[in-house]
């Protein structure tokens, strides 16, 4: 079979391809192009137009369209899909409603799940009619999983700044600690009051670290100035019971030597040792008891 395509602009005369025929075909004057074929029998037609129509657009646009109501959580959605379309289309439609891919999107009817391929009408949807959406569990540990990264890309440098804001802190009254330990050694007087402020300033800064929320590499330094707060706390309870001692350092010098040497006596009293026992004698023992008047 052949096809040739013929552009008619006036009126023309078509021949017909069978060699022992002669007769001429008249064609109507016509400005559009044509697409002609030769039948078995040798008789010149024209060609139909086939048109290509997408079964899934086809039956999407010939169904009726249906409301359906989504239950999501405390949400609730109704959206309008055709009848004859499946579950997957109506995960693209709830899509942009939701939020939520299609794949993360589980769509429950009558008690079940239904797949993506399974189609509305065949399995009892209709208008008006209720579908529950949940979320995937793994798309839900997947969100929490990168939302607490984010959360740690933002948190964990803001707990290192803020250690180190403290650890700023701590070195200016560490030099304090220093300066009033050479005062107290140097035989000066310091007032209590000294003691108690610095002691205060110290543990203001230990509840602060306490207040940070910290993980990884801030929580590590964290620990390190807790500890050195401490040392810092014990130091200056040291420094504070020298200065109250009341000669200062000459108190070591002048100190009173006491010892548990005991002066012996001869009766043994006062000492450690026990007297010396007497020599037992013999006693005897009689009933004759004497009469009186």
């Amino acid at each position: 079979m052949k096809m040739k395509r013929i552009s008619l602009s006036s009126s023309k005369r078509a021949p017909a391809t069978n060699n022992n025929n002669n007769n001429y075909m008249m064609v109507e004057e016509s400005s559009i192009s044509i697409d002609w074929e030769v039948r078995p029998g040798g008789m010149l037609v024209q060609k139909r137009q086939e048109k290509i129509v997408d079964s899934s657009s086809s039956s999407s646009c010939s169904s009726p369209m249906i409301k359906v109501k989504v239950s999501h959580g405390c949400n609730h959605h109704e959206v309008n899909v055709p009848s004859q379309s499946t579950f997957g289309h109506l995960k693209g439609v709830l899509a942009s409603e939701t939020g939520l891919e299609p794949k993360e999107q589980r769509l429950i009817f009558r008690g079940k799940e239904k797949e993506d391929e399974e189609c509305l009408h065949m399995e009892g949807v209709k208008d008006m009619s209720k579908v529950i959406l949940l979320e995937d569990p793994a798309s839900t540990e997947r969100k929490l999983q990168e939302m607490q990264r984010r959360q740690e890309d933002i948190i964990i440098p803001k707990a290192i700044e803020s250690v180190s804001n403290v650890r700023t802190q701590v070195d200016k009254l560490h030099q304090k600690v220093v300066d009033l330990e050479r005062t107290v050694c140097g035989g000066i007087k310091v007032e209590d009051k000294e003691f108690v402020v610095l002691t205060e300033l110290l543990m203001v800064q230990l509840l602060g670290l306490d207040s940070i929320a910290a993980d990884g590499e801030a929580k590590v330094q964290r620990r390190i100035e807790v500890q050195r707060i401490q040392s810092y706390v014990d130091k200056i309870d040291k420094i504070k019971a020298r200065n109250s001692a009341p000669l200062g350092n000459d108190a070591n010098n002048n100190a009173v030597l006491v010892t548990n040497k005991w002066e012996p006596f001869e009766s043994g009293i006062g000492s450690f040792t026990s007297p010396t026992p007497f020599k037992s004698s013999t006693t005897i023992i009689t009933q004759n008891w004497e009469l009186f008047e």
